[in-house]
Parts: C-alpha cells; sequence; structure tokens
C-alpha cells in the first residue's frame, strides 16, 4: 500500500520549515516587541472547554477524539441503535483537538486567574484542527500566531492591534495588506433600527457574504432566513457603502441615531480611526467595513479581518476582535479582552506566490570531518567536541570511504550541502583544514582550528 497523509495536512521540506520559521520568528518578535509573553496550552481538551463555543457549524467542525479502550461499552443502546452519532457522541468522546487557541486561552485565564498579572498580554503559536473541507488556503491543521490582552477595557488596545498587523506586515514585505475593521455594536444597532433584532446573526451572516455573492444573493439569503422585504429595504445603503472612513462613520451615525448601542460602536470605532490616523502606518491601510461579521458568537466590540495585498486570491490572512466577556462561558465574570491572530499557512502562500521569500540558509554545520580513515576517528570525534563547546556547528560523516567513489560521495555531500570548511585529514593532531569558497587549505593544531572557525563565524 503506498503511504499517504490525510487530507488537508501536509509535510514541509527543510526549505519550507525554514520559511515557515522566518515567518513565526518574525512574527514572534514583534509580538515581544509589543511587550505579549508566550504561553502554551494542550494539543486537545475536554470537550465542554470547546463544545458551544464556535455555534453550530464550528461545533461540527471540531474534530472529537474517541475515548480509549471500549469505547461502546458505556454507550446507551438505544442510542447506538439509532445510529445517529450526533446522539452518541458525548457517549464516546470525551476529549477533542482544539479548533482555535483564543477558547483554550480562555481557559487558561479562569484556570490561573491567582498566578496572573492583569492585563495580561499573551501570545501562543501553535497548530489547530477543523474537519473542514480542504482547498486552497484551508486546511484541517494549520497553525495560528494569536496575540490578546485581558483585563483591559481601554481601546488604545485596538489600536495597538492594527500597529502590529501593520509591523508585522511590513516587516514581511507584504505592502498593500487591507485591514478592516468594524464593530459587533453596529451590527447589533443596525438590526435594531431595522427591526431584526431576533435575526441578529442570519443578518450579519448574510451581510458578510456580500462580496462573495453580491447584493441580490444577500437579498435573497435574509429573505430565506425571514427576514422581511421592509427590512431590508432600510439595510439598502450598507449595499452601496462607500467614501472615507469618516463619511462612512457619518452615514452610520445618521443611520443608528435611535439606537443606542449601535451610536456606541461608531464612537469606538472614530475613537481607533482617529487615533491610527494620528499615528499613522507604514505599508498597510485601515478600512471600515460595516459588511464585516465575523466570531459574533464572542465578539462584542471591535471585529478586525485583514486581506491579502490586492491581486492575490486569498481568503483572509489575519482577523480577531473584542470580547468582553469571554472568560464568563468559565465562570469568570467581567473580564474585557480583544485579540488578534495571524493565519501562518495563507501567508506562507502569498508570500510564496509573490515570490517574497529571501533566500534562506537551511542548518548546516560550518565544518565537516571527512571518513577516509578510520585510525584517526577518535581524534576527530574528540576535535568535533571542542569546536561545538565553542559554539561551532560541527559533523562528521559517519560512513567510512573505502574507495576512490566513496571519497566522491562524501565531496558530493559537502558541495550539496553547501558546507564552508572541511577537515579531509587528520595526522598527528594535524589537522587539514579546506576552505570550500575560496579552495585554500591550511594545516593547524586543535586550537588553531578553533580559532580560525570562530573567526569566520
Amino acid at each position: 500500500m503506498k503511504p499517504s497523509i490525510p487530507k488537508g495536512t501536509r509535510d514541509f521540506s527543510p526549505t519550507e520549515v525554514a520559511n515557515r520559521t522566518y515567518i513565526m520568528n518574525t512574527i514572534k518578535t514583534a509580538f515581544e516587541t509589543f511587550g505579549f509573553q508566550p504561553i502554551e496550552t494542550p494539543s486537545f481538551e475536554n470537550s465542554s472547554t470547546l463544545m458551544g463555543k464556535y455555534g453550530e457549524e464550528g461545533d461540527r467542525l471540531i474534530f472529537k477524539i474517541l475515548n480509549s479502550g471500549d469505547f461502546l461499552k458505556k454507550a446507551d443502546e438505544t442510542l447506538l441503535s439509532e445510529k445517529n452519532s450526533l446522539k452518541v457522541t458525548s457517549q464516546i468522546s470525551e476529549k477533542a483537538l482544539r479548533y482555535d487557541l483564543t477558547v483554550p486561552f480562555a481557559r487558561y485565564v479562569v484556570q490561573h486567574q491567582n498566578d496572573i498579572t492583569f492585563p495580561f498580554k499573551r501570545y501562543q503559536v501553535q497548530p489547530v484542527w477543523r474537519a473542514d473541507r480542504p482547498q486552497k488556503g484551508r486546511f484541517r491543521e494549520f497553525f495560528q500566531c494569536d496575540a490578546d490582552v485581558v483585563g483591559s477595557k481601554s481601546l488604545w488596545q485596538e489600536v495597538e492591534f492594527v500597529q502590529l498587523y501593520d509591523t508585522v506586515f511590513s516587516k514581511l514585505g507584504l505592502a498593500g495588506t487591507n485591514i478592516k475593521i468594524n464593530n459587533r455594536k453596529i451590527l447589533s444597532g443596525i438590526a435594531e433600527v431595522i427591526g431584526a433584532q431576533d435575526k441578529l446573526i442570519d443578518f450579519t451572516v448574510a451581510l458578510d457574504k456580500l462580496d462573495k455573492i453580491g447584493k441580490e444573493g444577500v437579498v435573497k439569503e435574509m429573505l430565506s432566513k425571514g427576514i422581511t422585504e421592509d427590512a431590508i429595504e432600510k439595510v439598502q445603503p450598507l449595499f452601496d457603502f462607500s467614501g472615507s472612513n469618516l463619511d462612512k462613520l457619518a452615514s452610520l451615525e445618521s443611520m443608528l441615531s435611535t439606537s443606542e448601542e449601535g451610536t456606541n460602536g461608531v464612537e469606538e470605532l472614530r475613537f481607533v480611526i482617529n487615533a491610527v490616523e494620528e499615528l499613522g502606518l507604514e505599508t498597510a491601510t485601515l478600512e471600515v467595513d460595516v459588511t464585516l461579521a465575523r466570531g459574533l458568537n464572542y465578539y462584542t466590540g471591535a471585529i478586525f479581518e485583514v486581506a491579502a495585498p490586492k491581486g492575490v486570491k486569498m481568503g483572509s490572512i489575519g482577523g480577531g476582535g473584542r470580547y468582553d466577556d469571554l472568560t464568563g462561558i468559565f465562570g469568570l465574570k467581567d473580564v474585557s479582552g480583544v485579540g488578534i491572530s495571524f493565519g501562518l499557512d495563507r501567508i506562507y502562500l502569498v508570500l510564496e506566490e509573490l515570490g517574497l521569500f529571501k533566500a534562506v540558509d537551511l542548518p548546516k554545520p560550518k565544518v565537516i570531518f571527512l571518513n577516509f580513515e578510520s585510525d584517526t576517528d577518535v581524534l576527530k570525534m574528540k576535535a568535533i567536541k571542542v569546536l561545538r563547546e565553542n559554539s561551532i556547528k560541527s559533523e562528521f560523516y559517519p560512513d567510512l570511504a573505502e574507495s576512490n567513489k566513496a571519497q566522491k560521495r562524501q565531496w558530493k555531500y559537502v558541495n550539496s550541502r553547501e558546507i564552508e570548511f572541511v577537515v579531509s585529514k587528520v595526522d598527528n593532531d594535524v589537522f587539514t583544514l579546506k576552505n570550500m569558497v575560496s579552495g585554500e587549505q591550511t594545516d593547524c593544531n586543535l586550537s588553531e582550528l578553533v580559532a580560525l572557525l570562530k573567526a569566520k563565524l
């Protein structure tokens, strides 16, 4: 049987790992520059921690883990006979792979609240899993790079997250990224003024699809969800929202004048927009997008989404928002938070498509000791030990070359890995060192060898 891996997962070559590490290190450096601290949480959580936190569609995409041992033994026979997997799941699966990093973070905050100094700024770079249909830019296993602040209601946090996005994408060379921003309170206010408060989720989910299915598609979906024609008529201006950010805010302020919640949302958005304009951005743009509606099961204020530069066909490469009481689902009330996420795998694809990866140096030794005679093996290994103690990356070719062909194979190995220095011979504690770039060859003792190589670090 030919070996394979599950759909939606990938193997990564050394070059791909190096490129991914470059992205992750760029993001981590920015996180720490902005004052965030790293944490890690388990790959899987108790099902009760995850289920019910992402809405019906999100719950469906959570990978469940079967209980150990005979997992059917304790299952209700009646439910088993019905062959209804949804009903029997809770009896045969008590754990699940994490769907994102936000809910596990909320659990972490509640569980470790007595050890945390608030406001708590954390970042997390770990894989997550979703039982989604694989397609370009959408995988079943992928990394998220999250940063969150909990314990602060200040809107300066939102301003800093816009700056953080701008900093990272500028460092990666992704000029022209578009940071879209909206506010959950604005969406609630719109639903209120059109008399569709009870249809908020249906209304916003349909509105969020405007750029994908167009005005007619959105209207059709809203009607199918029971939103009245009169309500849709009132929301028509949103379908052709244009102008500057301040123009959009002025229009929203007028539209939402009778909604206290909607008005508050406009004021919060205005604060962020004005502050970012005053501080300036390096290469990104900030755009008010009133159709943006993501994570409505837990976002309560600002909502972010980052689009790749124009010309690149890719879904969002980042997103996030404010959640005023996410920890409340675990019993810790009134702890406001706000956070963003970077989509590492999509960012990789965008950088690859635009040819923005710099030539990366794969991990390799500074010097390699070739193996042409076995009687000096111990001397070579002792020398390598000393070199490594001096932080010089060193390697010993393990297989003895017993023929000219085998010796050529070792030299080919040196060239293919582009190793700069080679010790080809050891004779009475004298090491023959060759510089593969210049071709220069030197005989030296061990201390001289260390000094020569350290000078080239």
